[in-house]
C-alpha cells in the first residue's frame, strides 16, 4: 500500500514541477492565446507612400468588405486568401493594416510562430480560436505575417506534424467560409515560392500581391511623407536623396 502511494505521489510530484518549469518559462499548458485585435485601424492608403500598383490591386477587396450585400447580388465572389510576398521591410504588415482601415473592418493579427507549439494539436487549436473570433466579427480582416513558420513545402514529412496539422486546420476554415459574412485572410511571406502547393493552389491563396521595395519615384513619396510638417534645411534636395537611396525601403 505504501509503495503504491509512493508511487502515485512520486508521478504526481512530477507532472506538477514539469507543469511549474512550463509556466516559467512562459509556456502555459491548453491556454488560449491572446490575439491581437483592433476595432478598426486608424490609418489608410493615403497614409502609406508607394507601392501604388498594390493599392490598387487592393479596391476591390475594399469595395466588397464595404458593400458585401451589392456584391454579393451581381454574383461576384471575394478571394478567400491573399499572399503578400516581397522583401523584409516593404510594410506587408502596415498595408494590410491601411487595407483593413481604408475598407473600415476590424483587423485581427497573428504571426505565423504564435501557431508552433511543443504539443501536436495546440497550433490547429489556436487557429481554430483565431477564427472563432474572427467570424464573429465579419466583416474583418485576418492577417497572419511569417507565414513561413508553418506554411512552406511539406517536403517528406510525414502529414502527422504539428505544423501539417496546423497548415490543415488553416486550409479547412479557408473552405468553410461563408460569403455572406465576409472575411479576407492576409498572409505574408518573403519567398512565395516556398509555400506549400496546397496552400496556394486556387480557391485558396490564389491572389498573389507583389510588395516590393520602392523604385526611385517611391522613395520620393516616402521622403516626402516623412518630410511633411517638419524643418529640413533647404539645402536637402529629396530627389536627389531618393536617387542615393537604392535599395532602401520605408523601414530603413
Amino acid at each position: 500500500f505504501f509503495e503504491t502511494t509512493f508511487s502515485v505521489m512520486r508521478i504526481g510530484g512530477t507532472i506538477l514541477l514539469f507543469v511549474a518549469m512550463m509556466k516559467a518559462m512562459g509556456m502555459e499548458l491548453f491556454k488560449k492565446k491572446e490575439t491581437l485585435v483592433t476595432d478598426v485601424p486608424k490609418i489608410s492608403f493615403r497614409d502609406i507612400a508607394g507601392n501604388n500598383e498594390s493599392k490598387e490591386e487592393m479596391k476591390f477587396l475594399v469595395n466588397f468588405l464595404k458593400e458585401p450585400e451589392k456584391y454579393n447580388k451581381m454574383g461576384a465572389k471575394l478571394p478567400k486568401g491573399v499572399v503578400f510576398y516581397g522583401p523584409p521591410g516593404t510594410g506587408k504588415t502596415l498595408t494590410a493594416r491601411a487595407l483593413a482601415g481604408e475598407a473600415g473592418v476590424p483587423f485581427f493579427s497573428a504571426s505565423g510562430s504564435d501557431f508552433v507549439e511543443m504539443y501536436v494539436g495546440l497550433g490547429a487549436k489556436r487557429v481554430r480560436e483565431l477564427f472563432d473570433d474572427a467570424r464573429n466579427n465579419a466583416p474583418c480582416i485576418v492577417f497572419i505575417d511569417e507565414i513561413d513558420a508553418v506554411g512552406t513545402s511539406r517536403g517528406g514529412r510525414d502529414g502527422n506534424s504539428e505544423k501539417d496539422q496546423t497548415i490543415n486546420a488553416l486550409l479547412a476554415e479557408l473552405d468553410g467560409f461563408n460569403s455572406h459574412k465576409p472575411i479576407v485572410v492576409i498572409i505574408a511571406t518573403n519567398r512565395v515560392e516556398d509555400l506549400d502547393k496546397a496552400l496556394i493552389r486556387p480557391g485558396r491563396f490564389d491572389r498573389h500581391i507583389a510588395i516590393n521595395l520602392p523604385d526611385n519615384r517611391d522613395r520620393l513619396e516616402i521622403l516626402s511623407l516623412y518630410a511633411k510638417n517638419k524643418k529640413i534645411s533647404s539645402e536637402i534636395d529629396l530627389e536627389e536623396l531618393a536617387k542615393l537611396t537604392i535599395g532602401f525601403s520605408g523601414a530603413g
